[in-house]
This record gives C-alpha cells, sequence and structure tokens, in this order.
C-alpha cells in the first residue's frame, strides 16, 4: 500500500512532523521531488532538525529510506545533511538514491543565483537553491543522471555538450566566468564515488516491497498551490508537488495510492513570491509570525521570514482537491490560542463579484478575501491529544474548517514535539 502525505497550500505546512508521525506505521519512506530548496521541522527525542533532501523517515531504523528520480539531487548537500544527523546521535539511517535520479550541478545554483539577480524586484521569490535551471536542463535533456556518472565518456561528451551552451550564456547574458570543464568532471566523479554504495534501482525496489505487502510513504515538498500546472503560475516550483506525480518521481503503480494525507495549517503561511489573499501585514503580522511553531515562522531553508494570514478554505479547498486528499491534517492549532476571534476567508471579492472558487493567476491578483469572523478560545492547547478536552469553540473552529474543506479531518497538531498530536 502507498500513502502519501502532501501540501494543501504554498508548502510549509508541516508536513515533516506528519511525515515523522506516519513513518512509524511505514517500511519505506520516498522523497519523490523538489531538492533542498524547501525545508522540512522536526522535533522528537534526538532533538530539533531541518531535513531538506533526506527523507523524514531517517529518524526510523527499520525504515529504508529512498531519493527517488523525480528528485533534484545535490549530492553535497544530501551528503551534509546526513553526516549531520549522524554526528547528532542518530543511528546511521538506511538510505538508497535512484540511479536515475538528477544530478544538481553547482552551475544550476549559480545560474538560478544570476537570474534572480537580473531580474531584481521582478524575481520570482527563488531559494537560489539551482531549482528551476536544474528541471530546465531536465526537460531539455542535457541532464546527468547519477547512473550516467559512471560512465567516463558518456559523463564527458553529456558535460561538454552542456558546458559549451552555459559558457555562450555567461558570458553574453551575465557577463560571468566561462565554466571550467575539466573541473566540473573531476567533481562530479569524486561526488559520484561518495554516494555510489547507496545507487540502486529504487523502482525495482518499490516494486518488489509492494509485492511482499509493505507499507510505502511519499513524501512531497511544497503545496498544490505551487505546483507549476495547477497553482499560482508562475511564481511555482519546477516540479510537481501532487501526489498524483509521486507515482511518476517515486516509481509506483497509481493504482497502489490509497491514502492521501493533505496537510494545512490553523492559518496560512508562504514563503516566495506571489499572490497570497489573506496576507497580514505590520504587528499583526508579527504576532502571528513569532508565535507560529516552535521557532516562528521563518524559513526552515532559508531562514527569512513567511508571509503570514489568516485561514483560507477557497484556497485549501481547492489544495485538497488536486491533491485528491482523502483527508486533510491540521497543523499549528495551538499557535491560535490567543485571539479573541479568528477570521477564516470563505470567499474571494473579484470584480464586484463573490467567488468561492479559486481562480487562475491574474484573476487571482486582484481577489480580496472575505472573511467569517469566529470565536476564539483564549487558552493554550499545546500538548492536548484528547478531542473531549479541547475548548469548545476550538472544536467549533475545527469543524467549521472541515466543512468548508468537503474532507476528514482526522489528525490534529497541537504542538511541534512527534507526541504533540490528537487523533480525532
Amino acid at each position: 500500500m502507498v500513502r502519501s502525505i502532501v501540501g494543501a497550500n504554498w508548502g510549509d505546512e508541516g508536513k515533516g512532523k506528519i511525515t515523522d508521525v506516519l513513518a512509524e506505521r511505514s517500511d519505506v519512506v520516498v522523497r519523490f521531488q523538489g531538492g533542498a530548496n524547501a525545508g522540512h521541522t522536526i522535533i522528537n527525542n534526538y532533538g530539533k532538525f531541518a531535513l531538506h533532501l533526506l527523507p523524514s523517515g531517517v529518524f526510523h531504523q527499520n525504515i529504508a529510506n529512498i531519493i527517488g528520480p523525480g528528485v533534484a539531487l545535490d549530492i553535497e548537500k544530501l551528503l551534509a545533511e546526513y553526516d549531520s544527523v549522524v554526528q547528532r546521535g542518530v543511528p546511521n539511517p538506511k538510505l538508497y538514491i535512484s540511479d536515475r535520479a538528477q544530478v544538481m550541478l553547482p552551475y544550476h545554483v549559480d545560474f538560478d543565483r544570476y537570474e534572480e539577480e537580473r531580474l531584481g524586484k521582478a524575481g520570482f521569490g527563488s531559494t537560489k537553491s539551482g531549482i528551476a535551471p536544474f528541471y530546465g536542463d531536465k526537460y531539455l535533456k542535457i541532464g546527468i543522471q547519477v547512473c550516467q556518472i559512471y560512465d567516463e565518456e558518456i559523463l564527458r561528451q553529456r558535460l561538454s555538450s552542456a558546458v559549451e551552451q552555459k559558457n555562450v550564456t555567461l558570458s553574453n547574458l551575465y557577463h560571468k566566468p566561462p565554466i571550467d570543464l575539466e573541473a566540473l568532471i573531476a567533481h562530479v566523479k569524486t561526488l559520484g564515488e561518495r554516494i555510489r554504495p547507496m545507487v540502486i534501482d529504487t523502482t525495482l525496489y518499490l516494486h518488489k516491497a509492494l509485492k511482499e505487502g509493505k507499507t510505502v510513504l511519499l513524501e512531497g515538498q511544497l503545496g498544490s498551490l505551487r505546483d507549476p500546472d495547477h497553482g499560482i503560475y508562475p511564481y511555482t516550483t519546477s516540479s510537481s508537488p501532487l501526489a498524483g506525480y509521486g507515482t511518476v518521481g517515486a516509481g509506483v503503480p497509481a493504482s497502489a495510492i490509497k491514502d492521501v494525507y493533505c496537510v494545512t495549517k490553523a492559518y496560512s503561511s508562504c514563503v516566495g513570491a506571489g499572490p497570497f489573499t489573506t496576507e497580514l501585514f505590520g504587528d499583526e503580522a508579527k504576532e502571528l509570525r513569532d508565535r507560529g511553531g516552535d521557532a516562528g515562522e521563518y524559513g526552515a531553508t532559508t531562514g527569512r521570514p513567511r508571509r503570514v494570514g489568516w485561514f483560507d478554505a477557497v484556497a485549501t479547498r481547492y489544495g485538497c482537491m488536486v491533491q485528491g486528499a482523502t483527508e486533510a491534517v491540521l497543523t499549528n492549532l495551538d499557535v491560535l490560542g490567543y485571539l479573541d476571534q479568528i477570521p477564516v476567508c470563505t470567499a474571494y471579492e473579484v470584480d464586484g463579484k463573490t467567488i468561492t472558487d479559486f481562480p487562475s493567476t491574474p484573476t487571482l491578483m486582484r481577489c480580496k478575501p472575505v472573511y467569517t469572523l469566529l470565536p476564539g478560545w483564549k487558552c493554550d492547547v499545546r500538548g492536548v491529544t484528547e478531542w473531549d478536552k479541547l475548548p469548545e469553540n476550538c472544536k467549533n473552529y475545527i469543524a467549521f474548517i472541515e466543512k468548508e474543506l468537503q474532507v476528514p479531518i482526522h489528525m490534529i497538531s497541537t504542538g511541534p514535539k512527534r507526541e504533540e498530536m490528537l487523533y480525532r
């Protein structure tokens, strides 16, 4: 059986903790898309961790962790992350890397940075991790798969061709020095040898695991609204964070996916540019941001302040729909205990009309939120793990969101720690 954990919104929904919790009931955890451009924060008995490329199953010794073929594999960052986890007392995780995963190259990161500099205020809010140039090269078919590193003739031929193109752009558009081909080949070969013991045919591994009746957990990065086809294009990522893409990016049969857990916060937050209808500013935003999570609403990868706002039921309902959510998971409920009233966006106003369906980006940029005000519960619910012990107004808030989303909510996070979970 395959389960998928994905984001309903802009990313930053608290998926890392939920993956860590559900990993205990899984045999294999797979990262199926994205790269080191986003992080999953996990707090457990070993401490607090921000994982970027490692699957969130690495804290469980009985679990196989897989980097799927859909991932943007930054080998240096992966190895550094692996070492940092082990150095903090976590036993050596069982990690496998797909031989078909494509490799993030140093020039991908450079080009990402150069382009954001060139665009200036018109930039896309990139994390400058090389993601867009990487996926561009993948679909232009000038990328490098892990398996190609181990054939020097193929590696040299492919990198020579790619570097020829890159150097023209570096010289004429960015006015930067050219790439040293020989140094690049040597660098990639060295990295390839360091991961060689972990490289396998992960697709074959997963199909065998499923035949044996094992449970596979697919871990998505970012969320529905960052999908390049169904999200707020062009303010999106460059790979699909939808559960449906997990069949491709992980290499599992579509018919095997039985559960899709769509994670959303009890309010809204996002890192990156693009329309964000319920966004707050000033002191109101700062208070929500500073109260959010264990260390406030600051990006796990970038450290930059997240944009925050009230819960957007229009966007989240759409996010659950395109994910094919079998249930929604609500996180950061404990953050809202300071409020007398809690606004929930239940519709948008645009061009004199009220709409409840999420529109395409040009229309979305003109939308204003229509709020329903709900009474707050004015107390701390952090660590509450029983439904009957929640204040009545808190239960009503959850029930209201569940009705708006049209998807059941069975799991509710009441704090950042693994054990601070309520099962309804």
